[in-house]
């Protein structure tokens, strides 16, 4: 017998929802109960009932209604994903698209964002999406937002002094908007060299998500609003 037969199926996905608006909640939980992968192990309301049940049951991927009673989305993120340990990826739920709300989720540490009329296809994808560590939000989409939405300031390269120059490199590339195929053809790099320094400059910035580093690039002044 393999090693892969006795390690048996990966476990599923543990999901958690929040979400204030019961007819919404009823169909996404349908959705949720179909897949054999995932398995919903935790419901709320309202922020502050969130970070109480995400402490309880662990969830790997939290459904996160942006605008709610008590505590707003965006701040249960923040403080959902502050903190040593292992913090669950958090995609936001939104009525809006282009919404500065979006741009403040983002950088409190979500992975990604869903509109609330996305397919139920389009939300099973990212859930599995961000549980691999990815965005559900591609990188020159999310320029766009935080360009309209941040005015940034003097720029302070110092924020990246922990960085190789390399990573640097990596780092700018990324925050432009470029693909990790699209940043080892401009530099020369394999694919999987650049996947390391992406890893690695997430770890040293304390960055959670590729979004995340777009934002932070923005808040620092490290590009340009006029440049992506």
């Amino acid at each position: 017998m393999s090693d892969a037969n006795l390690s048996g199926p990966n476990p599923p996905i543990r999901v958690a929802l929040v979400d204030d608006q019961p007819l919404f909640s009823a169909g996404l939980k349908m959705i949720l109960r179909s897949q054999p992968d995932l398995e919903l192990v935790g419901e709320a309301v309202d922020g502050e009932a969130a970070l109480s049940m995400a402490a309880e049951f662990r969830p790997d991927v939290v459904l996160m209604d942006i605008r709610m009673p008590k505590l707003d989305g965006i701040t249960a993120t923040r403080r959902m994903l502050s903190g040593d340990g292992p913090h669950p990826q958090v995609i936001v739920l939104t009525t809006i698209q282009h919404d500065e709300a979006v741009v403040r989720a983002i950088q409190a540490g979500a992975a990604g964002f869903l509109t609330k009329d996305t397919t139920p296809e389009f939300l099973l994808a990212a859930i599995r999406t961000v549980h691999a560590g990815h965005s559900v939000m591609a990188p020159k989409a999310s320029n766009e937002l935080l360009r309209d939405y941040l005015t940034p300031p003097e720029a302070d390269h110092s924020v990246l002094d922990g960085l190789s120059e390399r990573e640097q490199e990596v780092f700018l590339a990324a925050a432009r908007g470029q693909s990790n195929a699209e940043i080892a053809a401009g530099l020369f790099l394999g694919e999987a060299t650049v996947k390391t320094h992406m890893g690695n400059i997430l770890t040293k910035l304390r960055l959670k998500s590729r979004i995340q580093l777009v934002a932070f690039a923005y808040e620092h002044g490290l590009l340009s609003t006029k440049s992506s």
